[in-house]
């Protein structure tokens, strides 16, 4: 009797464990370099808003980031690679969708019109995820960071990581950003409209964050670094396309407050941290002790891109799965660490 019970328990924990695991929130994201995952080798600095999304959710929540560089909507349906989402959509589960830096390119794998075939990828997007029991999300493209009033639309984004920053001097000649996408922001909210879905006005977000910082301050958003200023880069780089860790964070950071007001059904699950630790490279820091290091200062990253700025009174920081090494020195009362659920310190 004792054996059957303990064993109806197992059974029935078992159960809600799976339940739990399978049941949980997945949000898909398709899309360019601007949002995809990169690879951490070499102490790469180079980030995707859609990278470190995952720790500004909670665990019931999870982000697949299926953004890949170089894509268009045209080439990542014709690759195969939507098909490898749509059909692991599930209901309840979510498509964050953001396609334009690519389409804008005349090389005809990638091509697509505003009004036209680039409308038609979006819908299609838009229909399938619709037909599987999910919820798509359009956004429209985050702005390149040009002060120039003669844009270069032949210039193809993946070259500017080949860039070193000897190579050119910036071409700057008006104080205000310089739209470089044209048409191609406007189709998303054209779709989300007709079909009424949710839209996300990233391009605008993204602008006033950068217009707000200006020439220089905007620099530390993007992938730009002096000769011998990060050892990964010891020729430097002048990217205004890509952005860098801390870049990705203002972004992602601004993006996830602008998702809760139009997506209000995520809203229970969002959070935010002063700063966040993890090992697969999407948090603001990859090492526990660099993150204590900055909070035994007082000082914390700037949400609106100021760089480092002094702490308030309690700061959090996030410690993602993994086991990592105690802190060097004992946390000041101020101080907060909120651990995953599989994270270890020791």
């Amino acid at each position: 009797m004792r054996l059957s019970r303990i064993l109806f328990l197992f059974v029935t924990l078992l159960f809600f464990s799976s339940f739990q695991k399978n049941n949980k929130i997945t949000i898909f994201m398709i899309g360019d370099s601007t949002m995809a995952n990169k690879t951490l080798d070499n102490d790469n600095q180079e980030r995707g808003w859609g990278m470190v999304l995952q720790p500004y959710f909670t665990d019931d929540v999870i982000v697949e980031n299926h953004a890949v560089n170089g894509r268009s909507s045209k080439s990542f349906i014709n690759e195969g690679r939507w098909k490898v989402v749509l059909d692991r959509i599930k209901p309840g589960d979510y498509v964050f969708i953001q396609f334009g830096h690519n389409d804008e390119k005349p090389s005809p794998d990638r091509h697509t019109d505003p009004g036209s075939t680039f409308d038609e990828n979006l819908s299609k997007f838009v229909r399938e995820t619709l037909e599987r029991g999910g919820v798509p999300v359009l956004f429209n493209s985050v702005v390149r960071r040009n002060f120039y009033l003669q844009t270069d639309s032949s210039v193809d984004d993946e070259s500017l990581r080949d860039k070193k920053y000897a190579d050119f001097d910036e071409k700057i000649n008006s104080d205000t950003l310089v739209d470089t996408h044209g048409q191609y922001i406007i189709s998303p909210r054209v779709v989300a409209s007709k079909l009424q879905v949710p839209f996300v006005d990233a391009n605008k977000l993204t602008h006033d964050i950068e217009q707000n910082l200006g020439v220089a301050g905007s620099r530390k958003l993007h992938m730009w670094f002096k000769p011998g200023e990060h050892p990964s880069i010891p020729a430097g780089r002048k990217d205004n396309t890509h952005y860098s860790v801390y870049g990705a964070h203002v972004v992602a950071g601004l993006l996830i407050d602008e998702i809760g007001r139009n997506v209000p059904s995520l809203t229970p699950y969002i959070r935010h941290y002063d700063m966040t630790v993890c090992k697969d490279g999407s948090g603001h820091f990859m090492h526990l002790q660099d993150a204590v290091d900055l909070a035994s200062k007082g000082f914390v990253p700037s949400p609106l891109g100021k760089g480092n700025v002094k702490a308030g009174n309690r700061i959090t920081i996030y410690v993602g799965a993994g086991t990592w090494k105690k802190p060097a020195k004992a946390l000041s009362e101020n101080i907060e660490l909120i651990l995953h659920k599989d994270a270890i310190i020791k």
